[in-house]
């Protein structure tokens, strides 16, 4: 069993990390570090047989892991990722696991001269509708894919991360961004355009429009608001044989915030419900596609078996840098009115 630590017991930590390690195969959730008294409560009340540790520090020393998590706010995630491989811990990174793509190489570079693994926490990658669009593809029944259309709208300002070192591209852009590289290969080019919005702790950008063009030709456009009060998600991907659209719930998601666990029901986990599946258009007429399976503990299992095996894990941080490199490229094609070649 490959026992992990999640560092920080915010919304990551607590809906997106613990409940897919405890429902992985292979590993074990070997701790939490928690300092605000409140966070300390809640992780001890959600998992009472797991150790709590004031810091990364303590839980080192403790030695009750062999991999973290580090899914504190971005600005902090640096120091940690290099304290962690410093001491020959594997690590995943959430994301955005850096400031910028220079930053990212560095923890690359970090990681390969310590020998140990790195990678970027991308679970997105495995939402239900992105799985279902990936077989959807795969099987050729769009014939040569054209273009993909990836659109996530919330209403939902408060969770707005304030500042120029926050925002709305480093946040959903990484997982827009990073689904569509994983759909469609590595980018060639990208033009960008954002919306900012004055706050007390600095101008935000709060809206995104990216598109990317990919090295094999296809094209694909990202967009994302939490301002605008109103929800979508909206997968829309065409290719010479018809189209396929969707609007999914992010239904993982909603099952942890109902109190959830994948652990439960590891067979009926992460379906959308069939008034939710995707809708495929093609010179036959439209049929509705059912909901392949979602299933974030894959990263982990996924990536437990990279750390036996010596592999590549589930998302390398070569691969965390690539898209950091498009949000780089997005956030100046926005300044400068250009185009940007990567």
């Amino acid at each position: 069993m490959l026992r992990i630590g999640v560092v920080g017991y915010g919304t990551g930590g607590q809906h997106f990390h613990t409940p897919f390690i405890e429902a992985a195969e292979g590993c074990a959730l070997a701790g939490i570090v928690a300092r605000a008294e409140a966070t300390v409560a809640k992780a001890r009340a959600d998992w009472p047989d797991t150790p709590v540790f004031p810091s990364l520090t303590a839980m080192i020393e403790a030695g009750v892991c062999d991999a973290v998590t580090v899914t504190t706010p971005p600005q902090t995630r640096r120091a940690l990722v290099l304290e962690a491989i410093e001491a020959g811990l594997h690590v995943i990174a959430d994301k955005p696991f850096a400031p910028d793509y220079e930053g990212a190489m560095e923890l690359d570079a970090a990681a390969k001269a310590k020998g140990v693994t790195l990678s970027v926490f991308q679970n997105r990658r495995l939402d239900a509708d992105i799985q279902t669009l990936k077989k959807v593809m795969e099987e050729g029944r769009l014939g040569r894919i054209w273009r993909i259309h990836n659109r996530m709208d919330f209403d939902d300002p408060a969770t707005l991360e304030h500042g120029p070192d926050g925002g709305l591209l480093r946040d959903l852009g990484s997982h827009l961004v990073d689904q569509m590289i994983y759909l469609n290969g590595p980018v060639a080019r990208v033009s960008g355009h954002l919306d900012f919005i004055n706050l007390p702790e600095g101008r935000t950008d709060a809206c995104f429009f990216i598109v990317m063009y990919h090295e094999n030709g296809r094209l694909s456009e990202v967009s994302a608001s939490k301002l605008n009060r109103y929800d979508l998600r909206e997968l829309r991907a065409y290719g010479d044989k018809g189209a396929f659209v969707s609007h999914s719930t992010d239904i993982q998601a909603q099952s942890i915030f109902a109190g959830k666990r994948p652990i439960d029901d590891p067979e009926g986990w992460g379906f959308e419900p069939q008034s939710n599946w995707g809708t495929l258009y093609t010179e036959e007429g439209a049929v509705p596609v059912p909901s392949e399976q979602g299933r974030y503990h894959d990263y982990y299992t996924t990536f437990a078996s990279a750390v036996r095996a010596g592999t590549s894990p589930p998302v390398t941080a070569e691969q965390g840098a690539k898209t950091l490199a498009v949000l780089d490229a997005a956030r100046k094609s926005a300044a400068d009115g250009i185009t940007i070649t990567l």
